[in-house]
């Protein structure tokens, strides 16, 4: 039995919790990971100050866009070598491989040098103030002029865990993790050398993460193998990888967009405010990156089984993802609630404005996450149906359609309040829309089950 037979059996005979586990805990875990990065650059800067959080703060959208790109070329990929694969064909899958890879590279540099070129100007145009400014500015070079190896780094992820080695993957992301963890304050602090030393503790995590994965390509511990041999300008492959990953750059370019959004929001109200929600920002990623992991597990469990007419395992999935995603999100929107000064004041222990002003955007932001993993859970059942006009109106309602619309408008009306309260009141719009579709998707389901029974 081949590994795509053995995926199918395990969708269609093994125990929900299970298969939904088994499926979505490696994506999960490296997502989770990668907003670790984030949340310990912004943990051991916040202690430089206010302008060096709010430093951070602005960079964080390029960075986005950077893991967007990849994750455009890994995820792509991935789809169609594991189908590859599943028939047979290693060698178009080498190609595939082979191919996602170097063309992520050769994107990543041109749009590293870009941005580069003009980085004082994306600078400001993410809301660095004339004091954030020049510690933007150093942070950024050296992070942006690295984020080279992220990009390597995401699309192989991405391109391993689609010939099933999810634990490799998992232990070369906790690698990185760690390791910067035990740089950043030794390069901040120790060697002094500030707001750069952040940005090198990163650069350093992920080498050490890029030579792990380039270990495994030269050992052959797997079963696809790169060459720039089968590096080709393939329409099919391209078509194929663009097929899945072009709406993933998408959800990542609304993502930078809403946060480069805020941050212009927040820096006509001071450096304070800037840091304020850059601190939220990273946090929130920390629970949204654990529910969409979670999520890859659930799409291709629901689709198999929609597409086998097997409604009870079906509902099965969904009841278990809509309890597991309620009790996730609940706790996280508990602590947010119940303790957002404490949990602000990790990051900027000084500044009295920072911890007031970051500590009402989270508990705003809490009372709202507690719906989040509704939401998910039928965006992405609606695009595991192939339901896409419902599936992609869901995924970039929260970012896109209500809080661009929303940021733009409400600090002109209530002021410093309009950015605080902008993702809570984006979210509430988002859950209304998805409460009216999952009305809607449940009566079909339940339709069809009738005529089938």
């Amino acid at each position: 039995m081949n590994r795509n037979d053995e995926k199918i059996k395990m969708m269609r005979d093994e125990k929900i919790p299970k298969v939904l586990l088994n499926l979505g805990m490696p994506t999960m875990i490296g997502m989770l990971v990668s907003a670790f990065y984030n949340v310990v650059d912004a943990y051991f800067v916040g202690g430089l100050g206010t302008s060096q959080m709010g430093a951070v703060s602005v960079t964080f959208p390029i960075g986005q866009i950077i893991v967007g790109l990849a994750m455009t070329f890994g995820t792509g990929a991935a789809s169609y070598i594991s189908r590859l694969l599943g028939e047979g064909d290693e060698k178009q899958a080498n190609k595939t491989a082979s191919t996602a890879l170097m063309t992520s590279l050769l994107v990543g540099v041109i749009t590293i040098i870009a941005v580069l070129c003009f980085l004082d100007s994306v600078l400001v145009s993410l809301g660095a103030t004339a004091t954030i400014l020049p510690y933007a500015r150093a942070y950024a070079m050296i992070y942006i002029a690295g984020s080279i190896l992220t990009i390597f780094n995401v699309t192989m992820n991405n391109i391993i865990t689609s010939e099933g080695a999810a634990k490799f993957t998992m232990v070369a992301m906790l690698i990185g993790g760690g390791l910067n963890v035990i740089f950043c304050p030794i390069f901040i602090y120790t060697l002094g050398w500030g707001i750069r030393g952040a940005a090198i503790a990163t650069l350093a995590a992920q080498a050490a993460t890029s030579l792990f994965y380039a270990w495994y390509i030269s050992g052959r511990k797997g079963y696809l193998r790169f060459s720039l041999r089968d590096f080709y300008f393939d329409k099919t492959i391209y078509a194929q990888v663009f097929k899945v990953g072009i709406p993933i750059l998408a959800f990542q370019l609304l993502a930078s967009a809403s946060i480069g959004l805020t941050n212009t929001a927040a820096s006509n109200y001071g450096d304070p405010a800037v840091a304020a929600m850059g601190i939220v920002t990273r946090l929130l990623a920390l629970g949204t990156f654990v529910v969409f992991g979670y999520m890859k597990g659930l799409q291709p469990v629901a689709g198999y089984n929609y597409g086998a007419k097997n409604y009870d395992r079906l509902n099965e999935a969904t009841r278990v993802s809509l309890k597991w995603a309620a009790w996730f999100c609940g706790i996280m929107a508990f602590m947010m609630i119940v303790f957002p000064d404490a949990i602000v004041s990790l990051f900027s222990k000084d500044d009295a404005m920072v911890i007031d002003i970051g500590g009402r955007a989270l508990r705003a932001s809490g009372i709202m996450f507690v719906f989040f993993g509704f939401q998910m859970v039928y965006g992405t059942l609606f695009l595991a149906l192939g339901k896409a006009k419902e599936g992609g109106i869901l995924s970039i309602s929260r970012q896109g359609i209500f809080f661009i619309p929303v940021i733009l408008i409400l600090p002109h009306v209530i002021g410093l309040n309009g950015v605080i309260y902008s993702q809570a009141i984006a979210d509430l719009l988002t859950v209304i829309l998805t409460a009216v579709l999952a009305v809607k998707l449940k009566k079909e389901l339940k339709g069809i089950a009738e005529q089938t029974a």
